[in-house]
Order: structure tokens, then C-alpha cells, then sequence
């Protein structure tokens, strides 16, 4: 077979399944991986990227091969509030019980309040066409609480779907300055704990409460001081980005005379060493 490449992408170098890459189109670096790829046989695979919907396609050894290149929406505009289909999939989600109980504990995670912004659904359709139970966190502006957008993660009743991925925040939605308050605003009182991920904030929950989850390195690195919350405890992830970006707000916070800790292991995410 003739490697069939668009911009030096080539669809023939990957085994069949499911593979999650780096776009070749609008890529940011190799932890960046938007290109969704999906082979089914030899052959016959297609790719899609969630970003900037670069697309290709190798049909057959035989068949012509025509790549679809579509322009990167480098300027798109996401919305900013929850989309109406957002805030009825968000409705339609449950309070923390079975498979999601079981996946959290599987991860000993505290289990948050029922009042706090994370619930579950137990079929959850992935773009791939997999359909199961995900914990579904609510996203809310850190400074306002406005709702901007939903994060799936897709799960078992002892760990992540055998999925790609198995994360997904909604298409369209804008999450930056966003945080999962997996406690609500009232449990606040003065401290807060935060953390990337969600099962993180839930495992820095067993030392220090309330916990927030932040998302991402880079939002996390750009939250604004609040007011109300004269403490931070900052659960970094072990990795260059996740501590640079705890450090950053930690900053911050004390330039703007608040006090802010910075806690890590180099031996990995606070979570995976609850759960070792």
C-alpha cells in the first residue's frame, strides 16, 4: 500500500482500533492530542480532529484517496453560558449512586456532598458511539458561578472506560475560569482546596475540605482572586505544567496578600498515590 499522507500525516501507521494523536493541522504540542483516529480494518480508517475539524479518510488499497481539509476556526466563538441541550443533559443527570459510587471509592476519593456540582449518568453517549455510565461535573465561572460548560469522564465501577477519550469537556463551551465546585459556595468559609482533576480534589478532600477541581494546568494557572477566600491549598499535579501552574496561582494569591500552599510528590498525582 502507498502511504497516503496529508501535511506528512500518515493514516497507514496505525494499527486497527481507536487511537487518540496530535493534529497535524492546529497540534499544540504532543500532550495536545485532538485527532480522534479510528481504524477498522486494513485500509479503512478515518480521522477527525474535535478542535479544528481537520478530517481525512483512506477508504481501500484500490479506491483513490481524497483527503477533506477543512480551516481551522482559529477565531470560533465558544459560548459562554450553558446551551439549552447542555442544561438538559446537566437536569438529566443523577445524584453520586451505584457505578459512580464505586468507581470513586475504587479510587478512594472522599465522596462529596450531594449538593456539590458533580453527578453521573448512567448511559452517556461518547462521540465514538460507546454508550455507558460518566461522573458529569458542572462547570461554573470561579468568580461568578455562572454555568459555562459540562466535563464527562467515561467510567467503570473500577476505573476509566476503555475509551478515547475518556474525558471530554462539551464542544462550543468556553471552560476557561471555570472550576468544578465539587463542594457548594456555603461550605466555603474561609480555605479551599484545589486541584486539576477531579479525582485529585477528592483525594486532597481527605486532608483538606472543601475541594474544588480546576480542569486544567493552564486554567488553573489563571483563576483570579476571589474574595472570601483568604487560603488556598493547592494540590499540584506531578508534572512540569501542573507544578508551574500551581506555583503561578499561588503567586497571585500572594501578591494580593492572601495565603496560598503549594503541595506535590514526585512520585506522582496525589490520587494515584491514594489509590496505589
Amino acid at each position: 500500500m502507498t502511504p497516503l499522507q496529508t501535511n506528512q500525516f500518515d493514516l497507514t501507521q496505525y494499527d486497527i482500533g481507536e487511537h487518540r494523536v496530535t493534529c497535524p493541522q492546529c497540534g499544540r504540542g504532543g500532550r495536545d492530542k485532538t485527532l480522534g483516529i479510528s481504524v477498522k480494518a486494513l485500509g479503512d480508517a478515518v480521522a477527525h480532529c474535535f478542535r479544528c475539524e481537520f478530517a481525512s479518510g483512506l477508504r481501500d488499497r484500490q479506491r483513490a484517496y481524497t483527503p477533506v481539509i477543512k480551516p481551522a476556526r482559529h477565531h470560533e466563538t465558544k459560548r459562554k453560558t450553558l446551551a439549552l441541550w447542555a442544561d438538559a443533559l446537566w437536569r438529566d443527570c443523577r445524584p453520586l449512586s451505584g457505578v459512580a459510587l464505586d468507581y470513586l471509592k475504587s479510587r478512594r476519593c472522599v465522596i462529596p456532598p450531594t449538593d456539590g456540582d458533580l453527578r453521573w449518568h448512567p448511559a452517556l453517549k461518547h462521540p465514538t458511539g460507546h454508550v455507558g455510565p460518566a461522573l458529569v461535573g458542572l462547570v461554573t465561572h470561579f468568580a461568578t458561578g455562572v454555568p459555562m460548560s459540562l466535563h464527562r469522564t467515561w467510567i467503570t465501577a473500577t476505573g476509566k472506560a476503555d475509551v478515547t477519550p475518556n474525558r471530554m469537556l462539551l464542544g462550543g463551551h468556553t471552560a476557561k475560569g471555570g472550576v468544578i465546585r465539587l463542594w457548594p459556595d456555603e461550605a466555603v468559609t474561609q480555605g479551599l482546596g484545589l486541584a486539576e482533576g477531579i479525582e485529585t480534589a477528592l483525594s486532597l478532600a481527605h486532608a483538606y475540605q472543601p475541594a474544588w477541581a480546576a480542569i486544567s494546568a493552564g486554567n488553573m494557572a489563571s483563576l483570579p482572586v476571589v474574595g472570601g477566600i483568604e487560603c488556598l491549598m493547592i494540590a499540584a499535579d506531578a508534572d512540569t505544567a501542573g507544578i508551574e501552574a500551581a506555583h503561578k496561582l499561588a503567586d497571585t494569591w500572594h501578591k494580593a496578600g492572601r495565603t496560598a500552599f503549594v503541595a506535590y510528590s514526585e512520585r506522582g498525582d496525589l490520587n494515584d498515590l491514594e489509590a496505589a
